[in-house]
């Protein structure tokens, strides 16, 4: 791997054609494409990024490895899903907490389809330990969070927090709570949104870093809720 220039134009087209032919045949018989136009430029992305995030955090882990590192496997989970095809048609890319093992722990993440590409940082369905803990300090600590996704560079590159609301408030919480709306939520996260012809050129890098920087304020604060270093 040397440096990252852009995903590929083949990046592009095989996740067009796998959505025409999702299905293993077609996959095996493309599987070395799929190692040199998608697992390798997306290692190649992670590498770059590393010393970039040494900067915002040492404690967020970028593995360019094709596998078990940053770059989430293509096979998708149909154990609970009625579509049964067994391939993701999209790349995407994590950078996880060190003392995270898994896509719910607080990290930063880059999604890379053919018709949406997006990038930001959060934390996705905590378990539910987890979850009231940061609903706490989002009530105890409501000035701090208020400054963390308040200011004006997250609110002009985010639009704000986003994440999958409960109707009521959780148990324990009032309606009263400065930033209830926020305390219903179930998963913390903010998203940046990108042409996917930008992932194309070698710029992606420098995009994305200052969407992390821009929304490090807010993992700071969801890392300090679970008493994990940032």
């Amino acid at each position: 791997m040397s440096g990252f220039n852009g995903l590929p134009s083949d990046y592009f087209k095989f996740f067009n054609e796998l959505k025409k032919n999702n299905n293993r045949e077609w996959f095996n018989d493309n599987k070395q494409r799929f190692r040199e136009s998608v697992q390798e430029p997306l290692a190649s992305f992670v590498e770059v990024m590393a010393p970039r995030l040494k900067k915002i955090s040492k404690h967020i882990v970028a593995d360019p490895r094709l596998n078990g590192g940053s770059v989430f496997r293509i096979y998708k989970d149909v154990r609970f899903s009625k579509d049964k095809t067994p391939y993701k048609t999209h790349g995407a890319v994590q950078f996880r907490h060190a003392l995270g093992k898994d896509a719910h722990a607080p990290g930063f993440y880059v999604h890379l389809a053919t018709d949406e590409v997006f990038y930001g940082g959060g934390i996705w369905s905590p378990p539910s330990p987890n979850l009231l803990k940061i609903r706490e300090a989002i009530r105890d600590k409501d000035k701090a969070w208020g400054k963390a996704t308040g200011d004006a560079a997250f609110k002009k590159r985010f639009g704000g927090v986003r994440g999958d609301q409960l109707t009521r408030p959780p148990r324990g919480f009032t309606p009263e709570d400065p930033y209830i709306d926020d305390i219903r939520r179930k998963s913390f996260f903010a998203m940046a949104e990108a042409n996917p012809a930008s992932a194309k050129k070698s710029a992606l890098a420098d995009d994305v870093e200052a969407a992390f920087k821009d929304a490090k304020p807010m993992m700071k604060f969801l890392c300090a809720a679970l008493d994990a270093p940032f």
